[in-house]
């Protein structure tokens, strides 16, 4: 039998900023000593000070022609992170008609933000705020009496960025060219949740900026081709791949104004979702099999298979029984509506919403709506509500 839980490692990492701010805290050491140290203390966000190895290390030119190059190695502890061992990489040199400024800018490996709704500049590097402040806090540190004379540059690169990048949505965000320097805190947590989450919303703040009015919510992978398929005129930006942060989506289309949200899913994702779970993740709640029994019974179907339904451990065990009746269709229907139901209840007349049902294969089985908010603008003729819910002809 295989075993339910896994074991995982509970080793710390550090984020790309924090690593960028060593980088780049060793190498303005270099500016000032005429020697990049082999180690360096960095202070995180959290004001935490960590020593960092460094490599790399090296100084070049004299006077106000000096540069110096520094590289932390990113170690992400036990978390399966696609930018662990990334070579984040600090140069600097020194702004003699700047005293007093530290500028950032982003080199190789490092995405270029081509999208609005990132809060960061467009045709600028895609260096977070946290991190930003960080590495200028940390190369004023290190800066000493420099910063008095003349300004300080620091160009942040990533020799494997490109590759990495296409591990991420990055390209999904409008982030081209590289990855993404980001972190709030500066410590990576194994298997944290706090990377994708941050992922989730930047994604629905992105689909704002587009102008198609509307975000579509998916579960996964296999959830947002089907919904793409479903439709095919909206910007890819819109299809925003949710996981199992769904509060986290909602609250973000409604603190951007998005009067349209659809949410494709799968019978067992939406049960959680139907029975009021907004965080969807398999240790935060199980299925209500109990629902699911209620909303067959309102089928008619026959109370010992209902009963049969309430003891299953999963809400595919429903499906499969509702298809052995006839009642696949029908079945998710009522899942759909009830899901539109609940979540109408908790956004009352926020966002007209459409949610969009397919089975394991990515066919579709059911599509409910609510009536659109009164300020709303008229949804598009694929998804048009006719009543209080959509059904599939």
């Amino acid at each position: 039998m295989m075993e339910k839980t896994v074991q995982r490692g509970t080793r710390t990492g550090f984020t790309t900023g924090a690593c960028s701010a060593a980088a780049a805290r060793a190498a303005v050491v270099g500016l000032v000593e005429g020697r990049v140290p082999a180690q360096v203390e960095c202070w995180l966000p959290n004001g935490q000070p960590v020593v960092f190895q460094v490599h790399e290390g090296r100084c070049a030119g004299s006077g106000w022609e000096r540069t110096a190059h520094a590289m932390v190695i990113k170690d992400a502890g036990d978390d399966p992170d696609c930018t662990d061992r990334a070579h984040l990489t600090a140069d600097v040199r020194l702004l003699p008609q700047h005293p007093g400024q530290v500028r950032l800018r982003g080199g190789h490996g490092v995405g270029t933000v081509t999208m609005p709704g990132l809060g960061l500049e467009v045709g600028g590097p895609a260096i977070n705020p946290v991190p930003r402040r960080n590495i200028d806090d940390n190369v004023r540190r290190a800066a000493a009496g420099l910063l008095d004379e003349g300004g300080i540059e620091v160009t942040i690169s990533v020799p494997q960025g490109l590759e990495m990048a296409k591990k991420t949505l990055n390209a999904r965000l409008g982030i081209l060219g590289g990855i993404s320097i980001l972190g709030t805190t500066g410590i990576v947590k194994p298997y944290s949740t706090a990377a994708y989450r941050a992922s989730v919303v930047q994604g629905v703040q992105v689909a704002a900026t587009t102008g198609a009015g509307r975000v579509v919510l998916t579960t996964g992978g296999r959830t947002e081709k089907f919904a793409m398929d479903e439709l095919p005129g909206l910007p890819q930006a819109c299809f925003v791949q949710m996981g199992d942060f769904l509060r986290y989506a909602l609250d973000t289309a409604v603190a951007c104004g998005l009067r349209q949200v659809v949410i494709g899913g799968m019978v067992g994702k939406l049960t959680k979702i139907a029975q009021g779970e907004t965080i969807t993740h398999a240790h935060r709640a199980e299925v209500d099999t109990g629902l699911l029994a209620e909303l067959c019974a309102g089928l008619g179907v026959p109370a010992d298979v209902c009963d049969d339904i309430r003891q299953a451990e999963t809400a595919r065990y429903a499906s499969e029984r509702m298809a052995a009746l006839g009642l696949t269709e029908a079945f998710h229907q009522a899942l759909a509506e009830r899901v539109v139901r609940t979540l109408q209840g908790r956004y009352a007349s926020q966002f007209h919403l459409t949610v969009l049902v397919c089975d394991f294969d990515g066919r579709k089985l059911a599509q409910a709506a609510s009536l659109a908010p009164a300020s709303a603008p008229a949804p598009a003729s694929s998804l048009a509500p006719a009543s209080s819910f959509t059904h599939d002809p």
